[in-house]
């Protein structure tokens, strides 16, 4: 497959997967700049680098080497549980607190990722699909949330323009998979996103007014904020929200080995935790964020059918341009809200199919089966929609509670312990 794909046809796959993840790239700078104040010129880095940074991340995750890499077609953007704990750490001590924690957390992460890579026998068949599906349903709600305008409690959320647009590129992506042929079906998603915001051009719903005020030139400098700070709870609250993501991550691991039917070993694990630790000390280091592996861009694996690295190597280089040249890369933040929703509804219900999938493998006989699926689905979705739940909790608790998908995963391995024991495959 590899050899038989063209760079040019490369290179159209891998700005499919950059528009696909770059919504979710872009918001949490966005939500932390907002919260702590930052100036326009601020922001403008802030955007424009972390953009670079996720195509850094990128390559460190492909470029499989001794040391560090999984070497599996993923994309690395900003881990989005890590917001709230930075916007705290970030108000109640110092932006370079903030960058010092992110620090810590990467280099806990390298340390302990060989340690953490060994429990992968507490991930059989039922663990990760029943993960997996969470994973992707949790995530359709935010889908359908950006169709109805992206934000649930503003005036003109689920509009008609809102509403026809975003249905409007469900109908147009859904046409080219079920009538597209060979390479017109593989980027269905990019038609859907290109001609959904031309339409939405047409009647008004797209301002050109991020290009026109983004810089040229960006150059990433080190320590734009200063020398970073250390302070133990700043440092203990981002070393949890790193041991989410590689719960997460361990999730989307094995979700792409699904796809690509490799079987993934401990060192795989070790090497994709150690480049998302790497990834964070980088992060930290130019003051962006901690990255981890996205979920909505497996599903895009699946849709389009080709599940090679070579488009995943363009769009990290894709990234890393539109880094630099913060007018080029303003350019993707003027899709439509709508528009991103639906191409999402289609990407993130592919990541409970796949699931889905990897249930299926599993003795439906066994009741103790279903009683973990049962269970742990149960409660992933329900922290998910009232992950406030948790509120009278310790902030340490809240941080590792909150995540429906965490809960999920803590659900599924323990139960799975309890009821089939270690060496249950099934």
């Amino acid at each position: 497959m590899e050899n038989k794909l063209s760079h040019k046809k490369a290179a159209i796959l891998g700005i499919q997967h950059l528009l696909a993840m770059y919504s979710g790239a872009v918001t949490v700078p966005l939500l932390i700049g907002t919260a702590l104040n930052f100036s326009e010129d601020q922001m403008t880095y802030l955007i424009s680098i972390d953009i670079f940074m996720c195509g850094l991340a990128t390559f460190l995750q492909l470029l499989r080497n001794r040391y560090f890499g999984i070497g599996l077609p993923v994309i690395l953007g900003c881990a989005i549980q890590a917001v709230e704990p930075l916007k705290m750490i970030g108000r109640n001590f110092s932006i370079a607190t903030m960058y010092g924690a992110i620090i810590v957390a990467g280099i806990f992460t390298m340390l302990v990722a060989g340690q953490f890579a060994r429990i992968r026998k507490l991930f059989p068949p039922v663990v990760t699909g029943t993960l997996i599906t969470v994973i992707g349903l949790t995530l359709i709600p935010i889908a359908i949330v950006d169709i109805g305008g992206g934000a649930a409690t503003a005036k003109d959320f689920g509009n008609l323009p809102n509403l026809g647009i975003g249905f409007l590129t469900v109908a147009i992506i859904l046409v080219c998979q079920i009538w597209g042929k060979g390479f017109i079906r593989s980027i269905a998603v990019l038609i859907g996103l290109v001609l959904g915001s031309t339409i939405a051009w047409a009647f008004g719903m797209v301002s050109l007014n991020p290009v026109m005020s983004a810089d040229w030139v960006h150059v990433p400098r080190p320590f734009y904020f200063g020398l970073p700070q250390f302070e133990w709870s700043s440092s203990l609250t981002m070393i949890i929200i790193s041991l989410v993501s590689m719960v997460e991550s361990t999730g989307v691991y094995f979700a792409l080995g699904s796809i690509l039917n490799k079987e993934l070993s401990t060192e795989d694990l070790k090497k994709g935790y150690r480049a998302e630790g790497l990834a964070a000390v980088f992060g930290g280091i130019f003051n962006t964020f901690p990255y981890t592996t996205f979920s909505q861009n497996v599903g895009l694996l699946e849709l389009s059918g080709i599940k090679t690295k070579t488009p995943i190597y363009w769009s990290a280089a894709f990234m890393m341009i539109l880094g630099l040249f913060p007018k080029a890369g303003a350019l993707a933040t003027i899709i439509p809200t709508p528009v991103l929703g639906g191409a999402m509804v289609f990407m993130f219900s592919m990541i409970s199919v796949q699931g889905i999938r990897m249930l299926i493998k599993i003795d439906f006989t066994n009741e103790k089966n279903l009683i973990i699926m049962a269970v742990s689905m149960g409660l992933g979705l329900g922290v998910s929609v009232y992950s406030n739940i948790f509120q009278f909790l310790p902030q340490a608790l809240q941080l590792l509670l909150a995540n429906g998908i965490v809960i999920a995963s803590i659900s599924a391995v323990l139960l799975n312990l309890i009821l089939n024991g270690l060496h249950q495959e099934n």
